[in-house]
C-alpha cells in the first residue's frame, strides 16, 4: 500500500463505525420524509389531492420516526394510523406506506419473535380491512385485499432476519469468549500442576540426597579425631552423594530449559532400584531392612515410581527427624475386593515429634499427592509402641498413566 493511501485509513474506520441511535433515526426520518413528501404532493387526477389532512398525517408519521428506536411499538401504531388515514381519505401513492414499513422493520429488528408474530397478524388484518373499506367506491381487482395483507409482512420478515443474524453473531462471539476463557483456565491449571510436579520432584530427589550428605558429614566430623579412616570414608560418601545431587539438578534444569527429555536423563526409578536407595541410607548409620514382593507380576511403571518416591521421602524424614536406629521398608502386592494394590509401609523406632517439624510438611504433602494421583491413599503418624509409620495403598490395576507418560513424568527429575 502506498503512503498516499495511508492517511485515508482513519476516515475509513470512522465511516465504518455505527451511528448513534438518535442520529440513525434522524437520518432515516429525513430520507423517508423526502420520498414520502414527493409522493404525497402528487396524486392521480381521479383521486383526492393533497390537503391539510394529508400533510398533517405526513408530519405526524415523519415525526414519529424520530423516536422509533426508543418506542418501536408506539411508532408503529402512529405510522400505521397515518397510512390508514391516507387510504381512507382517498389519497393514494406508491410510497405513502413507507413510514409504517420502516416502523414495522424496527419493531421486528429490536424485539423478539413472539412480538413479530403478533405484529404480523395485526398489521395484515388491519391492512386488509382498510383495503376493503377504501376500495368500496373504487373498482379494484378481486385479489387486491389479499395483496394488501401481504406487504406489511415484508419489513417484518426483513427485521426478523437482521435480528436473528445479530443474535447468532452475538452467540458465536459469546461462545468464542467462553472457549477462550476455558482455554486460559486450562492453561493456568496445567501450569499450576506442572509447577507442583516440579516442586515435588525436586523435593523428593534432592532433599533425600542432601539429607544423607548432612548425616554423613556429621559422622565424619564426629570421627575426625577418634577414627580418621571412618571420617575419610564418610567424606568420600559425601562427595559421591554431592556428585549425584549435581547430576540430578543438571538433568532437571536441562529438561526445564529445553522443554523436552534429553538422551542423558536416566529413566524413572523402579522398585528394583530400592536396594540402591536403601544401601545409600545405610551409609548414614541407619539400619534398614527391605522386603519387596510383587508376586512375580509386573507393576505399572508409574505405580512403581510413586512407591519408590514414597519410600525415598519416608526414609529422608527418618534421617532428618526421627533419630531412629532401625527402619523397615515393605512393598508388597496384595489382593482385595476392589482389585490388586501395592501396599507400601515404612516404619522406624525413633521418637515421633511432639509438634510438627518446620519443613516436614512438604514431604508429607508430596507423598499424599503421589498416592492420590494413583487413586490410592496414604496415612502417616506415630505408632502405639513408639516410632513412626508411613503406609500407602496404591491400586495396581487401572492405576496411573501409560508407560510413555510415566517416563516423561518421572524421568525428567529422576
Amino acid at each position: 500500500m502506498t503512503s498516499a493511501s495511508r492517511p485515508s485509513r482513519p476516515w475509513r474506520r470512522r465511516l465504518a463505525r455505527p451511528l448513534p441511535p438518535a442520529l440513525t433515526d434522524l437520518a432515516v426520518a429525513a430520507v423517508v420524509a423526502l420520498l414520502t413528501g414527493l409522493d404525497a404532493a402528487v396524486n392521480d387526477s381521479g383521486h383526492q389531492q393533497a390537503d391539510r389532512l394529508t400533510w398533517s398525517l405526513y408530519a405526524v408519521s415523519v415525526a414519529a420516526l424520530l423516536v422509533r428506536s426508543r418506542w418501536p411499538v408506539a411508532v408503529t401504531v402512529v405510522t400505521g394510523a397515518g397510512c390508514a388515514g391516507w387510504a381512507l381519505h382517498g389519497h393514494i401513492g406508491e410510497l405513502l406506506n413507507l413510514p409504517v414499513m420502516v416502523a414495522l422493520y424496527a419493531l421486528a429488528e429490536r424485539g423478539d419473535r413472539r412480538r413479530t408474530l403478533r405484529a404480523a397478524v395485526v398489521s395484515a388484518v388491519v391492512s386488509g380491512v382498510v383495503s376493503v373499506i377504501a376500495g368500496k367506491d373504487v373498482a379494484q381487482p378481486q385479489g387486491a385485499p389479499l395483496l394488501e395483507m401481504l406487504w406489511p409482512l415484508v419489513p417484518l420478515l426483513l427485521g426478523e432476519v437482521v435480528r436473528g443474524r445479530r443474535e447468532l453473531l452475538k452467540e458465536y462471539a459469546d461462545r468464542a469468549e467462553r472457549a477462550e476463557a476455558d482455554r486460559e483456565r486450562q492453561a493456568r491449571r496445567k501450569v499450576e500442576q506442572e509447577r507442583v510436579r516440579i516442586a515435588r520432584e525436586l523435593h523428593d530427589v534432592v532433599a533425600h540426597t542432601v539429607s544423607a550428605m548432612t548425616v554423613q558429614a556429621g559422622l565424619a566430623l564426629d570421627a575426625l579425631d577418634a577414627d580418621p579412616e571412618v571420617a575419610r570414608t564418610a567424606m568420600r560418601q559425601v562427595r559421591t552423594s554431592g556428585k549425584e545431587a549435581v547430576r540430578e539438578l543438571r538433568a532437571t534444569v536441562g529438561v526445564l530449559r529445553e522443554g523436552r527429555r534429553t538422551a542423558d536423563v536416566d529413566p524413572a526409578p523402579r522398585l528394583a532400584q530400592l536396594d540402591e536407595l536403601v544401601e545409600g541410607v545405610r551409609a548414614t548409620g541407619l539400619t534398614v531392612s527391605l522386603h519387596v514382593d510383587t508376586g512375580g507380576r509386573e507393576v505399572p511403571r508409574l505405580v512403581e515410581l510413586a512407591a519408590y518416591r514414597i519410600v525415598q521421602e519416608a526414609l529422608t524424614n527418618v534421617i532428618k527427624h526421627a533419630d531412629a536406629r532401625h527402619a523397615a521398608v515393605s512393598v508388597a502386592r496384595t489382593a482385595a475386593g476392589d482389585g490388586d494394590h501395592l501396599a507400601v509401609d515404612i516404619t522406624d523406632d525413633g521418637q515421633a515429634p511432639a509438634a510438627p517439624v518446620r519443613g516436614r510438611g512438604y514431604g508429607l504433602i508430596g507423598m499424599r499427592e503421589r498416592a492420590t494421583a494413583m487413586g490410592g491413599t496414604l496415612l502417616a503418624g506415630p505408632q502405639r509402641d513408639g516410632g513412626w509409620r508411613v503406609g500407602a495403598r496404591l491400586p495396581v490395576e487401572g492405576g496411573g498413566m501409560p508407560s510413555a507418560q510415566a517416563a516423561s513424568e518421572g524421568g525428567a527429575c529422576a
